[in-house]
């Protein structure tokens, strides 16, 4: 294993490397260089500049800074990693020991939680959403809120991965969080206590309407292929003529639960996303798999503004594929990928080695998946239907005060009757 210098000394390492090379006699003169060789040239120089200006904004603030105890050379670097990568993007980060540990432990086994998916847009930290039956979903946490205060303590001042482990600790203990709601233009602060976090993949499985089937998928977990297999059996036998596929504040998952969702609805061996990275010959195709299919009756989809990450794959997919319309609001514009790599410090790097895109050659990533019928709702009227979904899924206007109806299933259900009558013309003219 190669040893990995320090920051400082790596810093002074190149600079002498620089000096050397700049001081070296070359006894004549030499022939004009090959663009190539030119731009490694400038490249050098342009690294001796930048280091150089460090070095010295570094020893400026060690020697003169009025607290010493926060110009130490850790401190220093830190916040220098965490500027650099801050500065590439939101997702981007460096992370200390402490994070990078939690990192490690929040993929293995199970955690206590809020049930919430947070992000980093705009500079806030914002909730794309609540999973359902969840402590945050339970105390009155909504999609789009945006959380100002951890225990007390100011967001603004800390890194993504400090606020998610914050969020995070033992089930049963306790965590204060205040949040903005522009919807209203107000505080709020909620005292919740952490719980394990299970939620299903797909909850609400169910006739929507006559012959008209309904699926919601939550998230993309792993066992969400079993759990979709069961959801299109369950419609097979009752001989649906549509399906209505719910994403609509699906934060994502992960991305082979996504290729193994889109494979049940589409042929064998057909692009369902591919990603590039900075080179050309650092492109990668992902086709569908073999599996139970569920391809010979109509679709739509139902997104908004929360459908994020695995669910806009797949909503791009079956898109591009003309397998479904696509109904709701442009979807959030998060998919990329990201590696992370240990430092000598046990802390790390996280940081994007690529971009997903459609079968069409569509970004993802910052543009969405912009829906073929668009219907915006307002945030007041998402709140209620996020609750009202939780527990009538798969129903237009449930009965009982104080329930609303869901206009965009309702559109959902329109269209693929539509299709369904127009079918049933063109087989009793064959």
């Amino acid at each position: 294993m190669k040893k990995i210098l320090k920051p400082y000394t790596l810093a002074a390492f190149v600079l002498l490397l620089c000096l050397t090379a700049l001081a070296a006699p070359s006894g004549k003169t030499s022939p004009e260089l090959p663009s190539q060789e030119q731009q490694v040239k400038e490249n050098e120089a342009d690294a001796y500049s930048s280091i150089s200006l460090f070095m010295n904004v570094m020893q400026l603030l060690r020697q003169n800074y009025v607290d010493p105890e926060k110009v130490t050379y850790k401190k220093l670097m830190e916040g220098a990693m965490k500027g650099m990568l801050r500065e590439l993007d939101p997702f981007s980060a460096y992370e200390t020991p402490e994070n990078y540990q939690a990192t490690i432990e929040g993929t293995q086994g199970s955690f206590g939680g809020l049930g919430i998916v947070v992000t980093n847009k705009n500079n806030a930290l914002e909730v794309v959403s609540t999973m359902e039956g969840s402590p945050g979903f339970k105390s009155g946490i909504h999609s789009g809120d945006i959380i100002t205060e951890i225990n007390g303590d100011p967001v603004k001042t800390l890194e993504l991965g400090s606020c998610v482990k914050k969020l995070k600790g033992a089930p049963g203990t306790k965590v204060s969080v205040t949040i903005y709601r522009r919807s209203d233009d107000s505080s709020k602060t909620f005292d919740i206590e952490r719980a394990e976090i299970k939620v299903p993949a797909v909850n609400g499985t169910n006739l929507v309407a006559e012959k008209i089937g309904y699926i919601r998928l939550t998230q993309f977990s792993a066992p969400v292929a079993q759990e979709l297999d069961k959801a299109i059996e369950k419609l097979k036998e009752q001989h649906i003529k549509g399906l209505v596929l719910d994403l609509r504040n699906n934060p994502g998952g992960l991305l082979s639960s996504a290729i193994e969702s889109a494979s049940r609805f589409i042929p064998d061996n057909q692009v369902i996303v591919s990603t590039q990275g900075r080179n050309k010959d650092d492109r990668q195709e992902f086709k569908s798999i073999p599996c139970e299919k569920l391809t010979d009756v109509p679709m739509a989809v139902l997104v908004n503004e929360n459908s994020a990450s695995a669910s806009e794959i797949l909503a791009g997919c079956l898109k591009d594929h003309k397998r479904a319309v696509i109904i709701g609001e442009r979807t959030f514009g998060k998919a990329f990928i990201q590696s992370i790599v240990p430092l000598s410090d046990k802390g790390a790097v996280r940081f994007t080695t690529g971009k997903y895109y459609t079968p069409s050659g569509q970004l993802i990533h910052g543009e969405g998946i912009k829906p073929d019928i668009e219907i915006i709702i307002s945030p007041e009227t998402e709140m209620k239907l996020s609750r009202q979904r939780s527990t009538h899924p798969g129903i237009i206007k449930p009965e009982g005060k104080g329930t609303i109806k869901d206009v965009q299933l309702e559109r959902a259900v329109e269209i693929l009757k539509g299709i369904s009558v127009f079918s049933d013309l063109g087989d009793h003219e064959s």
